[in-house]
């Protein structure tokens, strides 16, 4: 199987849809209703907010023969050097291959100056969880917040990153 990893397209919108509601079905179940599951990627993956990620940039697939099989979202960099893994989310017939990796590591090498990238991690989310501290990510806060009506755990890792000064 080879996979592919490239920036975000227009074309790519309802395959990246796709992908997210089969990833938050299998990791949010017993965690959250499917209804508030539902409803949440209604609205972040709608095309409005789509066409605004691709506008911003830092946004890639990972495709294989079949099609999008995963996908990162990063936020720009600040002026500190911090930005913001928003999402990376795999097909669940995909997890444990190394695609998640490859699309982290495509973010860190394009993202000019990123010295702190973090993430929030729901605390029940143990793939999730294996995942970024398997990278090097590091707790910095554990909080609760509200998601739409109901009480999630939330973990907060940053994973520093070297920077080359030239």
């Amino acid at each position: 199987m080879s996979v592919t990893v490239r920036a975000l397209d227009q074309n790519d919108f309802q395959s990246v849809r796709e992908v997210a509601q089969a990833s938050w079905h299998d990791t949010y179940d017993g965690i959250l209703p499917r209804h508030v599951q539902d409803a949440f990627l209604i609205e972040a993956y709608n095309d409005y907010n789509m066409q605004q990620r691709l506008m911003r940039g830092g946004f890639w697939v990972a495709e294989d023969e079949n099609g999008i099989i995963g996908f990162s979202n990063f936020t720009p960099v600040n002026e500190q050097g911090d930005a913001d893994l928003v999402a990376i989310y795999m097909h669940p017939d995909h997890i444990g291959q190394g695609i998640g990796s490859m699309l982290l590591q495509t973010g860190i090498q394009q993202l000019m100056s990123l010295r702190y990238l973090y993430v929030d991690v729901e605390k029940e989310n143990e793939v999730g969880m294996r995942f970024y501290e398997a990278k090097g990510f590091k707790v910095v806060k554990e909080f609760d917040e509200v998601f739409a009506g109901h009480t999630l755990s939330t973990v907060r890792m940053v994973l520093e990153l070297e920077v080359d000064e030239a």
